[in-house]
């Protein structure tokens, strides 16, 4: 890729409210560390805040804990919801409430009350502007209870034409989609998803596609019944100075398990934003390679020389297990 093209990508990636995203997702794992901290030492952190360590003390502030590593979960898991980091903002004002009243007392150490008051004003400004850009709508998702999105975006050196043919034969989607099994055309417009999902169980819904432009975009949603309530887009842009073709997918939907099923599948790799990250950079891969390509890691299990197998392994039972167990499946 030449420099003017690496920059056109990135500016085409950068779409509103990314930043608004980083942010919230910035404020959810600080929360979560600030959570721990206080959970797991409150003694240590209130002396370092300048408030007399005693067992009250200890229980306000593991009680805040819970409190923070609460918000920090809703927040990872809906990134673009502003209710989570409303959340934030309404503990930051009971933090600068409690700090205040710490404040009376000559036992304590004002000074480092002081500095402790100004870190959490300067948090609370960050948190205040975040829930006002997520609930203007700024950052272009659907906030509905319990619906997460997200957005991947991918250049690929090809035309339109040839990628929209590509993705909407969808016998090709379990090539490059992660967890993946099976698709079947049952309709004009619907089709039947089969998915492995964390755990070893399996994921079923039909989809109807409610909008078709050819070349440009598809989109979809599932049908009431399913497994897995979702839809999205995926649309093909041809890039400036016919440098190939910009493929951004959006996808919505409702984690199965509510919340905690959403982020227990981010921590163990399922989450759909990782999935479809990948599933963009293995269609990338066949579209400009004819395959998806695998480290040497990847196709091996256990320790090994780092070296390409040779004909021999090739050839062994064993190795060919190994590639059929890395099968790539669904978004």
């Amino acid at each position: 890729m030449n420099r003017e093209t690496g920059h056109t990508y990135r500016a085409y990636a950068q779409q509103p409210g990314d930043g608004v995203e980083k942010l919230a997702t910035g404020l959810g794992w600080f929360s979560i560390g600030l959570g721990l901290s206080e959970l797991l030492f409150p003694g240590a952190l209130a002396r370092f805040i300048g408030v007399s360590d005693d067992s009250g003390t200890r229980k306000l502030l593991r009680f805040y804990g819970l409190r923070e590593i609460g918000a920090g979960v809703g927040i990872l898991t809906q990134p673009t919801s502003a209710t989570w980091v409303g959340s934030r903002v309404a503990g930051d004002l009971l933090d600068i409430a409690s700090l205040g009243k710490a404040m009376i007392s000559s036992d304590n150490d004002r000074t480092r009350l002081a500095a402790s008051t100004a870190a959490v004003l300067g948090v609370t400004a960050l948190d205040v502007y975040c829930t006002g850009k997520l609930s203007n709508g700024n950052n272009g998702s659907d906030k509905r209870n319990g619906r997460t999105r997200v957005v991947r975006v991918t250049l690929i050196n090809r035309q339109p034409e040839e990628l929209y043919r590509y993705w909407r034969d969808f016998a090709n989607l379990p090539k490059f989609m992660n967890n993946l099994q099976s698709v079947q055309v049952t309709g004009d417009r619907r089709s039947h998803w089969v998915a492995n999902v964390p755990g070893g169980a399996k994921a079923e819904w039909n989809a109807e596609i409610v909008k078709d432009e050819p070349n440009r975009r598809i989109s979809w949603c599932s049908l009431p019944g399913s497994d897995v309530e979702n839809g999205g887009t995926v649309r093909f842009e041809r890039a400036p100075g016919d440098r190939g073709t910009f493929v951004k997918v959006e996808l919505e939907y409702a984690p199965p398990g509510g919340l905690l099923g959403a982020a227990a599948a981010k921590l163990f790799g399922a989450e759909p934003g990782q999935q479809l990250q990948g599933a963009l950079h293995a269609f990338k891969q066949i579209i400009e390679t004819g395959e998806v390509l695998k480290s040497d890691p990847s196709i091996f299990r256990g320790t090994h020389a780092a070296q390409p197998p040779s004909e021999e392994e090739l050839r062994s039972p064993r190795l060919r297990e190994g590639a059929e167990s890395l099968k790539p499946s669904l978004v």
